[in-house]
């Protein structure tokens, strides 16, 4: 089906998309709990990484299902193809030189794996947001944990379908004992530390 297919080569590469933009292209992989905070920690850093003058992408996983992955459920097989194509995505993205948050539960392993193989000679930050499951189970800011109990949404994360925490993710986040303006000081932090940016804020 390939064969006849041949990769074209751009002749602006991607580094020098990212050079004009004087930071390094990255992506942030918040992973959690529904409702453990990844969204309002992505979203929280996008506009902090904005407000200091960096270009950025932000994708979450509810809009992504709105539009690329409509087409998916919630079977195992789905949630693979589901985090497949945002890591493709993403790496258009990075190729234009962005700083990329993306926020999904991506509650398998292998999966996030791929994510980080595709981003491969690209910076990848894997967040952990490891909000106990009896917190965001009363968040329930979606309703979806009670639907869930009530065995109206099937293969729902943390009910009836698993969840494998990173091993060893570059930072864990338990929103209960951390306050947005922490936990973004802490991504900051660690963005600075592995060179993805260079200054804390617009003045400097």
């Amino acid at each position: 089906m390939t064969k006849n297919i041949v990769w074209n080569e751009h002749r602006v590469s991607n580094f020098s998309r990212a050079a004009i933009k004087e930071q390094n292209p990255c992506l942030i992989w918040f992973t959690g709990l529904s409702g453990s905070g990844k969204s309002t920690l992505a979203n929280a850093l996008d506009v902090a990484l904005h407000s200091m003058g960096y270009h950025t992408a932000l994708l979450d996983g509810d809009n992504i299902r709105h539009g690329l992955s409509k087409d998916l459920g919630f079977s195992e097989s789905d949630r693979v193809e589901n985090i497949r194509r945002i890591g493709e995505v993403s790496k258009l993205f990075a190729d234009a030189g962005l700083i990329v948050s993306a926020s999904f539960i991506s509650p398998f392993s292998h999966d996030r794996d791929i994510a980080r193989s595709l981003l491969s000679g690209y910076v990848f930050v894997e967040v952990y947001v490891n909000t106990p499951l009896t917190a965001c189970e009363n968040r329930d800011p979606k309703g979806l944990y009670k639907k869930a109990r009530e065995r109206k949404i099937p293969n729902f994360t943390g009910v009836d379908s698993k969840y494998e925490p990173p091993i060893s993710p570059d930072l864990r986040l338990n929103t209960t004992e951390l306050s947005v303006e922490q936990c973004v000081a802490m991504l900051i932090d660690l963005l600075r530390h592995r060179g993805v940016i260079r200054h804390i804020t617009a003045e400097n």
